[in-house]
């Protein structure tokens, strides 16, 4: 009777459970021609961004870099933060940083940097959830934080150096894998949009109709009308200011913190609060000793005539061509004359037309691949736009790259490069 029992089980058939197959959705080679033809002049000519305290950053990880952010424009600050710190590491693939940033910014087009295509995850980001990012720091990476979130991006210039809320979740995976906390301070990029003021109601508004998470008053409005204003960013002087290290830690069991994986959320909230309040100090005390001068006219038009050759890629009425035929390029042949070049992207005009948003979204609709989406699948086009939300258990990174032998000799290369 036993055997009779035993009888289905045996004959039964098990399917075997598939491994998701480990893939990285961060393009090197692209976010490395993409700095090389545009971020370049974007953060030496028009940002002039520079980097100080930077030998404070640890080389290798698991370590946070948590910064504050603008505020008032598109996340500016985040992409020219990034790229500096990529090419002060010679832009090798072992030393990206990986921003974790939210989803939101993936799953609208408008913002992603002129509709480009998954563009945060190709240029190294990944989706901020408390899962990501505690998988980013076992696989010993060193992780790009923005505490303040979407509040952030939307606080406006009314608001400008202070520090909105932070999350309180980045402090326990920072004692959890011994991570580093290095505070970055962001100087003058409160001043590449200083007529984007916000309000309450209109930002929730924008939220839930438009998945956008704030409105910039008055400047938004005309963006309404050209859509290139949306992109807008006015010549502040990046400065990049890497604090002291924070002993999180120490924080923490002074709260009474010592169980990481079940903290009492008073206490954290508690915890969370002082490290705010450091930032917040510090920010307050690098805004008084470098935001003197935002815009550092005399230094902008010393970068504007070495650039003079090459002018267009500095500024920001022409970022929409620059980036998107950048983009373009990569994907198709060369243009077979200056006129063939100019008509094959005449859709990008649409930027600057009034209530051009409906034609450069019907362009997107009518236009072939790899400029467009006619005859793409739903899900063929869900994934090249990157509108999901990437959980890294589901997808998984692989191992981590190793350092290659010559990398040092590489920075240099390109330091010199440059």
């Amino acid at each position: 009777m036993l055997a009779s029992l035993a009888t289905p089980v045996q004959s039964a058939t098990i399917e075997p459970q598939l491994e998701p197959v480990a893939s990285d959705p961060f393009d090197a080679e692209w976010a490395r021609s993409l700095e090389r033809s545009v971020l370049r002049s974007m953060n030496e000519v028009w940002f002039r961004a520079k980097l100080v305290g930077a030998e404070r950053i640890p080389s290798t990880g698991p370590v946070i870099l948590a910064s504050n952010h603008s505020g008032n424009a598109f996340p500016y600050d985040a992409i020219a933060l990034d790229s500096v710190l990529w090419q002060r590491d010679g832009m090798r693939d072992d030393a990206k940083l990986r921003t974790v940033y939210e989803p939101a910014l993936s799953s609208v087009w408008w913002m992603r940097p002129f509709g480009i295509d998954d563009f945060w995850r190709r240029g190294g980001g990944v989706d901020m959830t408390f899962d990501n990012f505690d998988r980013l720091l076992a696989r010993g990476d060193r992780v790009l934080y923005f505490p303040e979130g979407v509040p952030g991006i939307g606080k406006g210039f009314n608001n400008r150096y202070r520090l909105r809320p932070f999350r309180t979740s980045f402090l326990l995976l920072s004692a959890r894998h011994h991570a580093p906390l290095i505070p970055i301070y962001i100087i003058n990029a409160e001043w590449l949009h200083p007529f984007g003021y916000v309000f309450r109601p209109l930002d929730r508004l924008m939220q839930r109709v438009f998945h956008v998470p704030f409105l910039p008053l008055p400047l938004g409005l005309a963006a309404i009308v050209f859509p290139w204003i949306w992109y807008l960013a006015f010549p502040a002087r990046l400065v990049f200011v890497v604090g002291e290290p924070i002993d999180v830690e120490a924080i923490l069991r002074d709260e009474g913190i010592r169980d990481h994986d079940s903290a009492d959320r008073a206490a954290l909230r508690r915890a969370t609060n002082r490290v705010h309040l450091t930032m917040q100090r510090a920010l307050t005390e690098y805004a008084e000793e470098y935001g003197n001068s935002p815009y550092g006219v005399k230094s902008l038009l010393a970068a504007l005539w070495h650039e003079r050759r090459q002018l267009y890629r500095a500024l920001p009425l022409c970022w929409p061509a620059t980036f998107l035929r950048h983009e373009r390029d990569r994907q198709r042949e060369p243009a077979r004359n200056a006129l063939h070049a100019f008509v094959r992207d005449l859709d990008l005009a649409a930027f600057y037309l009034p209530l051009g948003w409906p034609l450069l979204s019907l362009a997107r609709a009518l236009r072939k691949p790899p400029c467009g989406f006619r005859g793409v699948t739903s899900h063929d086009r869900t994934e090249r736009r990157g509108e999901y939300l990437w959980k890294v258990a589901d997808r998984p990174l692989p191992a981590r790259p190793r350092s290659s032998p010559d990398s040092t000799e590489n920075r240099q290369k390109e330091t010199a490069r440059r």
